[in-house]
């Protein structure tokens, strides 16, 4: 485990020695990682730091809001609602490896855009250590490791948490004081709600993903998962009153971990999985049938694509 005072000390550091008087831009995205990294650039740098919020529209239920409470301190928080520029560029893309390439190249573009207005000459992201494992391992590309495009207009890149796992991250995070909702958050993944959804990204899709995520994370809160989720896979037919229907099937997927490295599927009770499947059913929209994921990982990644 990292000496998280020294890391702390030592990583503020790396970051004013890197910026100098430069202006950096920050990828926030509300997860732990990029709030960590976030917190630890600020308290190096400052005003220097544009913390910047994008709504990709692939995002958590309630993100945007809790982002601009949360993070309201910071000087010069932006929050650039991108979420029709994402989804129209995600329009007819199936294949999960483009679409993490798609969400990277406008994950980078917003950046940018920000970067030229407030004269940013540098990006700070959240990346961690199994972010790079799982890139250089080909197992998935990642929009802030694998999924940047070739031309990047910044003089650097500064990743602080780069030799972090997960739960040292969570140790980091506590130490700066960061806030319950933020330190023992699940993780959430880079390219948000778009690899919870199998196939092709919209909007009706990704807003059933969005509903059933936060009641699956309601319902198994007592379980203290690493991750709980749900993933839109396809549709199925199903019975609503009196009439057959053809709605979204919702897989319901829960799983313990140290790292992310690997994972095992939580063993729920009868009564919980029941009380999941008439919530999502009962409360979702078009959802007419709901699964249990009950794969480990290996053989399985924990997101779906």
């Amino acid at each position: 485990m990292v000496d998280v005072e020294e890391f702390v000390e030592e990583a503020k550091a790396e970051i004013s020695e890197e910026l100098g008087d430069s202006t950096a831009i920050i990828a926030l995205s509300g997860g732990v990682d990029s709030s960590t990294a976030a917190a630890l650039a600020y308290e190096a740098v400052g005003e220097q730091l544009v913390p910047v919020y994008v709504d990709t529209g692939l995002m958590r239920k309630g993100e945007t809001e809790e982002i601009e409470e949360v993070f309201g301190y910071m000087e010069r928080l932006r929050v650039v609602d991108a979420s029709e520029r994402y989804l129209d560029k995600l329009e007819g893309v199936t294949d999960p490896e483009e679409k993490r390439h798609v969400i990277g190249e406008q994950f980078i573009r917003e950046f940018e855009t920000v970067a030229e207005e407030v004269d940013a000459d540098y990006l700070v992201q959240g990346t961690i250590y199994p972010d790079r494992i799982e890139s250089e391992g080909n197992i998935k590309s990642h929009h802030n490791v694998g999924g940047l495009p070739d031309v990047v207009d910044f003089d650097g890149l500064i990743e602080p948490l780069r030799d972090l796992y997960k739960d040292e991250v969570r140790e980091v995070a506590r130490h700066l004081g960061l806030e319950e909702v933020i330190s023992e958050r699940m993780p959430f993944p880079g390219p948000g709600l778009a690899v919870r959804v199998v196939g092709e990204v919209t909007e009706e899709k990704v807003r059933v993903a969005r509903e059933a995520t936060a009641i699956v994370e309601d319902e198994l809160e007592e379980y203290d998962p690493w991750q709980a989720f749900a993933a839109v896979l396809g549709r199925a037919t199903g019975v609503k009153g009196d009439n057959r229907v053809h709605g979204h099937v919702v897989a319901v997927r829960s799983v313990e971990s140290r790292d992310g490295m690997t994972a095992r599927a939580q063993e729920l009770d009868w009564e919980t999985l029941q009380r999941l499947q008439s919530r999502i059913t009962g409360t979702v929209e078009d959802c007419s049938r709901v699964v249990y994921d009950v794969t480990h990982k290996p053989p399985a990644t924990i997101e779906y694509e």
